[in-house]
């Protein structure tokens, strides 16, 4: 629904039946005497659709692969069919992929770890801050996994400071509790220098060796620590893809946590998927996964969510705008002044010493050191400690502090030349500060004598409107969900992504794997219900615009009443509008009664129902080879059955009809076409 929620006239939408078009917006038309409310949707050579309301959920928004805008479908279109079955197609390998690999990681024996030992609870009452439910019910969720006999994969889904962090460093500890050696694979350097200060200290109490393998380390400390992991004297060894090197084996490798897999190379996700079949793995990323794509894979790949933000965070104040020295003065001395510090991002390493000089002429009393990847090791180290120790007010880099850095005294964050990042890049950026109790502020400032690209206008402008903690999640990361969408499902997807959309894409991978996995358990799944049964009815159908008066929010509600698909799902709708809004309008109340006939024909693998000559025409599929006089006898006087239709005889122009509607396709769902089937005439 939140690719929905966010629709707007001028965005591309796919409908399931004919393709990709624009949608222009909602539309009242009167047919028949009845005013209803349309969607509007354009396609190529002027063809124009309109969507009824109450089929709102035929429609998604369309988001591909990358930005390129999409080609757009002429109406009844041939190459729509082909494009479906060809993604069809694909998500149906996907499914036998994924499923077959977990099949093989069901029939593998590895560690069962023991329950938690003494020092686990006490480890766990030295966490400072107080858990979420989310982050409770995830750590829970990876013990059962370590104790089971098969060897765990679990991917961790959560945003920027949501405390995955705390989330591995229990596991870890659990498995050395057993006997066992931890990796922890990281994508930066720096990276790494924080998860083993992070892990050395919470562990201090405990017998337990941390080591750390990076570019920090000078040669003889590297052969060193590789000769202590080889030897089982290191409990928990941190690093970069340095620790995938040939040289670097364990004696005893129990489990293995990654940090944003989706950043290392194709050979080192090779080595990663031997070790998923030999040991534990838990991988964790703050890129977001479609929601559709998320339940699509339940039972096939172990994912959990944290979207809860921890107690007393505040949403982080962000302001968009040119580059203007007086705003950018007043923004450091603020941080400073309450004993801050500041994060300066400049992305181009050739000119950031300008950069500092600039900083320094407007606040001669702060210490402004530089760091970005292009310095030694040593330098960047001894910076990043200095920054974290406190002893440097305002840090200015390049794009290395994106990455899961945690420095909770640093909580305004400035971005010059903001036009020139992408939106993933600018909210992980953000979630560098506002990690505390304190309120944090994040300038993103463009080139005054630059005119910004709609796309960059777009990005900045998201970022402001999405401030609050967690909520708008998934539109302020929009293009990070393609990302989640496609690291997950692997880059070959993308062009199926981009040719229906990620919305239909995951929807076919659902649908997919649940066959799938019915047909391995040998199950014969119960036939679907019709998708996409036509209803029309003389109704006037709409919500009015004195009852609901925002169309965007009216929008919403179209989308989520046309997903309804249970009488139950209906009838909530009813109460939370009737709450919401006060006492429902006739055409809101014709809208619920139409989802009602759509729900209940639905069931009844009915295809349409219509009026045609004064009467009410129920069209089903099966009809044609059904014994038409059984039929006619079990439903009643009140219909007529034809060849192709079952006719109701009733008076449209009172209520009447509507009751005997409901009645009719109430018996259509207890019947069933095979026991009715005609009886074929032998010769002779």
């Amino acid at each position: 629904e939140t690719y929905f929620a966010d629709i707007q006239a001028g965005d591309y939408v796919v409908h399931l039946e004919y393709g990709i078009g624009r949608f222009e917006g909602l539309v009242v038309r009167n047919i028949g005497g009845m005013e209803r409310e349309y969607l509007l949707v354009q396609y190529a050579n002027s063809d124009t659709l309109y969507v009824p309301v109450h089929q709102a959920d035929r429609l998604s928004k369309w988001i591909g692969a990358d930005d390129r805008a999409p080609t757009v479908h002429r109406l009844g279109e041939r190459s729509w069919t082909a494009t479906k079955t060809q993604a069809r197609r694909a998500a149906d390998e996907l499914a036998g992929e994924l499923l077959d690999l977990y099949a093989a990681r069901e029939t593998i024996a590895g560690h069962a770890f023991s329950g938690d030992a003494e020092w686990q609870a006490e480890l766990e009452a030295s966490f400072p801050y107080q858990e979420t439910e989310d982050q409770l019910r995830v750590i829970a969720a990876v013990k059962e996994d370590m104790e089971r006999p098969q060897p765990m994969d679990r991917l961790i889904c959560g945003d920027v400071g949501y405390g995955k962090t705390e989330v591995a460093l229990r596991a870890a500890f659990k498995a050395v509790m057993d006997g066992k050696q931890v990796a922890i694979l990281v994508p930066t350097t720096i990276l790494a220098q924080q998860h083993y200060h992070t892990f050395r200290d919470r562990l201090a109490p405990f017998p337990v060796i941390v080591e750390m393998l990076s570019r920090f380390r000078t040669q003889a400390q590297q052969e060193r620590i590789i000769r202590q992991v080889r030897q089982g004297k290191v409990d928990i060894i941190i690093g970069t893809h340095r620790l995938l090197s040939e040289d670097v084996s364990f004696k005893d490798l129990g489990l293995v946590i990654v940090d944003e897999e989706q950043r290392f190379g194709v050979a080192h996700k090779e080595k990663l998927k031997q070790w998923r079949t030999e040991v534990d793995v838990l991988t964790m990323t703050a890129t977001p996964i479609p929601r559709t794509l998320y339940m699509s894979l339940t039972g096939v790949r172990d994912i959990s969510i944290i979207d809860t933000a921890p107690a007393e965070r505040l949403p982080v104040q962000t302001y968009v705008g040119e580059m203007d020295e007086t705003r950018l003065r007043r923004a450091i001395l603020r941080e400073l002044d309450r004993g801050g510090q500041v994060f300066i991002v400049h992305n181009r390493v050739q000119s950031i010493d300008i950069v500092r000089k600039q900083i320094e002429a407007l606040v001669p009393d702060a210490r402004v050191v530089v760091g970005h990847g292009q310095m030694s090791e040593r330098q960047l180290e001894r910076i990043m400690q200095e920054f974290a120790e406190g002893e440097i007010d305002i840090l200015l880099s390049t794009t290395i502090i994106e990455s899961g850095l945690d420095f909770p005294n640093a909580n305004t964050l400035i971005v010059d030349r903001a036009e020139q990042f992408g939106l993933a890049q600018l909210y992980q950026l953000r979630g560098r500060v506002g990690r505390a109790t304190r309120r944090a502020y994040a300038y993103f400032f463009h080139a005054p004598w630059r005119r910004l690209t709609a796309d960059a206008q777009a990005r900045l402008e998201t970022l402001a409107e999405h401030t609050d903690l967690g909520a708008g999640y998934a539109i302020a990361t929009r293009d990070m969900e393609i990302r989640g969408a496609g690291d997950l499902l692997g880059a070959s997807q993308s062009g199926h992504i981009s040719a229906v959309g990620l919305d239909m894409y995951t929807r076919l991978v659902a649908n997919a794997v649940k066959r799938r996995k019915a047909e391995l358990a040998g199950e014969t799944l119960p036939p679907e219900p019709v998708d996409g049964t036509l209803i029309d009815l003389p109704l006037a159908t709409y919500i009015p615009t004195d009852y609901v008066p925002d169309p965007g929010l009216r929008l919403r509600l179209y989308r989520r009443m046309a997903m309804l698909s249970t009488l139950e799902e209906i009838d909530e709708m009813a109460a939370e509008l009737a709450d919401r809004f006060g006492p429902i309008p006739d055409p809101v109340d014709n809208l619920l009664y139409q989802l009602r006939i759509k729900a209940l024909a639905a069931r009844a693998r009915v295809a349409a129902v219509t009026t045609e000559a004064g009467q009410i025409r129920i069209r089903i599929a099966e009809l044609e080879n059904v014994d038409r006089y059984r039929l006619q006898r079990y439903l009643g006087e009140a219909v007529r059955v034809s060849r192709k239709a079952i006719w109701i005889k009733r008076d449209l122009s009172t209520r009447e009809w509507q009751v005997a509607l409901v009645q009719i396709l109430e018996k259509l769902e207890a019947f069933d076409p095979r026991e009715m089937m005609a009886k074929e005439i032998g010769p002779g």
